[in-house]
């Protein structure tokens, strides 16, 4: 027998005294509004010990007598003798004979309600006897055995519990369907995260190839200027005669390519006039000068005056004319048979002998020479010692100028990509919620309408408030973090409760006239799809706004409904 009760106990439904069974308005074995989980406290049939007070005893007798014998109220589980108690103060010396320090904290969390057919429910103990059939908490209507008016509160749970499994299984079948989204953006932020992961790879690689190719422009830069130099030497060495016939060679040599170019266009045209002029020519001969047509015969008239004025295919006056260009063209023609080797060698100089000198030397002993050079040049002219000199004064070379210009474009390719893997990276260390779960949803946007607006949310990005008759747009706040806020909810035993609610909080927007900045707090709710529930102005220009979405769900959310599977058992 001791090893049942201690089982009893231990499954929470211990058996209660005999001398209960007139409290209670069913044969239950334990005193009315007693649920099974503190039916252990109501096993003795002599005397009840105040749950949190034990110290306080009393005859058991007094339990359910209407009166409030206990500080916590604990021997008042069926009526409402004991709704004055709050959980806000403690009892004082005066309140209560247990004395002072006594606790007033109710030790019940309501009447119990068996709800046989639906699901066991807690009910308020200032709603016990109170006229009101609360269905929607107790569906059995045994709150009301009083019949307080008249009133009876039949048994509608068979029904009311019908209806909540059938709402129940499609509100699981719902947030089953939430979770697997959820982990589909869990997924897609796994996936998202290894792309931009594998993009900095590649742009590393990308870099390091980018930087390789800037030294070998850098290096290939410094060749050119190094041959520059050389040259601007030897034709300092030449004297200002030599430098002349330099140029002025190179000049002849560009006016002969130049030349060549237009006689090849000259002889394209030529063919081209000439195939026209036999078109025409043979039109005219065989066009019907009977069929009237005003255009035909315009065209025949101006193509006679054209071949009437003798320059239709005689080309005899440029016969000479070729004859000088292609002497022009030749190198050695009598017109430019320059010996321009004898005049670039004259006024040789010191420079010339120098230069002479080096070509004996081994490349690699010119090159360490040229450079201490260019670095005593470069000291001298950066103390003011020396000017720069010509070559400076009349700008770098088109080999230079390009080279410099192909070294700067890839060094300003570097920049971009150091610049994009810099961006990636810190697209990385942002804060997307556990697991990344946000960051499929960045910049996705809900609307919904309200009186006079419509209210969008962009995850992650800000939220806006939009007038829908005509008007600027107004910024509600700008993505800031995603936090845990605690919010106020109703329990299904229409008590208020604290709870956790994950947020999205969004500051800085638009400042209000004569007031605060705006910003919003997104509180978030598990559900299927995104939706924004409804939007509130909690004080002047700061929101609040509910948004149902996938990444509010957790696992723990459908265990509720598990759990409640044991109300099942009582049908």
């Amino acid at each position: 027998m001791r090893a049942r009760r201690d089982l009893l106990l231990l499954l929470g439904i211990a058996s209660c005294p005999i001398a209960a069974w007139a409290a209670s308005s069913d044969r239950s074995s334990c005193p009315r509004g007693v649920g099974p989980q503190f039916a252990k406290y109501y096993n003795d049939p002599e005397t009840f010990t105040c749950i949190s007070n034990p110290s306080i005893k009393i005859p058991f007798s007094a339990v359910n007598d209407d009166y409030c014998d206990c500080p916590d109220g604990s021997d008042e589980p069926g009526t409402s003798a004991c709704s004055h108690l709050s959980r806000l103060s403690p009892w004082t010396s005066s309140d209560h004979p247990a004395g002072e320090g006594a606790d007033r904290t109710p030790a019940l969390p309501g009447f119990y309600c068996p709800n046989k057919g639906h699901r066991p429910a807690y009910i308020a103990f200032n709603r016990v006897n109170d006229g009101v059939c609360d269905y929607d908490i107790c569906c059995d209507g045994s709150d009301e055995w009083a019949r307080v008016g008249g009133i009876k509160c039949e048994n509608r749970c068979k029904e009311i519990g019908k209806e909540w499994r059938k709402m129940e299984e499609q509100r699981q079948k719902s947030l089953t369907a939430a979770l697997r989204k959820k982990k589909e953006l869990v997924a897609e932020a796994g996936r998202l995260t290894k792309e931009i992961e594998d993009r900095i790879a590649d742009l590393e690689v990308e870099a390091a190839a980018q930087e390789n190719k800037v030294r070998a422009l850098e290096a290939d830069l410094e060749k050119i200027v190094r041959e520059e130099r050389r040259k601007a030497a030897q034709g300092k060495g030449k004297g200002k005669v030599g430098a002349l016939a330099g140029l002025a060679r190179n000049r002849v040599n560009e006016l002969r390519e130049a030349l060549a170019t237009v006689r090849e266009q000259r002889d394209e045209s030529r063919a081209r006039v000439k195939e026209l002029e036999e078109i025409l020519s043979k039109f005219k001969e065989e066009y019907n000068p009977n069929f009237n047509d005003e255009g035909v015969k315009r065209a025949v008239r101006r193509w006679e005056d054209y071949a009437a004025r003798g320059t239709a295919g005689d080309y005899s006056q440029d016969a000479e004319r070729d004859r000088n260009l292609d002497e022009i063209a030749q190198a050695d023609g009598p017109n430019f048979g320059i010996d321009w080797e004898h005049w670039e060698n004259q006024d040789e100089g010191e420079a010339s002998f120098v230069l002479k000198l080096l070509a004996y030397l081994p490349p690699s002993l010119v090159e360490v020479l040229e450079d201490k050079f260019t670095f005593l040049r470069d000291l001298l002219v950066s103390s003011n010692i020396l000017s720069r000199g010509e070559p400076d004064a009349a700008g770098e070379s088109t080999a230079v100028t390009k080279a410099r210009e192909a070294l700067d474009a890839e060094k300003a390719q570097v920049e971009r990509t150091r610049q994009s893997i810099e961006t990636h990276r810190e697209d990385l260390g942002q804060e997307y919620g556990a697991q990344g779960v946000f960051r499929p949803l960045k910049d996705v946007c809900i609307r919904r309408d309200s009186g006079e607006y419509t209210y969008e949310h962009c995850f992650l990005s800000q939220t806006k408030q939009i007038p829908k008759k005509g008007g600027g747009t107004i910024n509600m706040g700008r993505f800031e973090a995603i936090k845990t806020v605690q919010v106020d909810d109703v329990n299904e035993a229409g008590e208020v409760q604290t709870v956790s609610k994950l947020a999205l909080v969004y500051s800085s927007g638009q400042r209000c006239w004569n007031g605060p900045a705006r910003s919003t707090t997104v509180i978030l709710e598990c559900a299927e799809e995104n939706e924004i529930l409804k939007v509130t102005e909690d004080e002047k220009c700061i929101y609040s706004m509910v948004v149902t979405s996938p990444v509010a769900c957790d696992d723990t959310t459908t265990t509720k409904g598990s759990q409640d599977e044991g109300y099942k058992d009582e049908l």
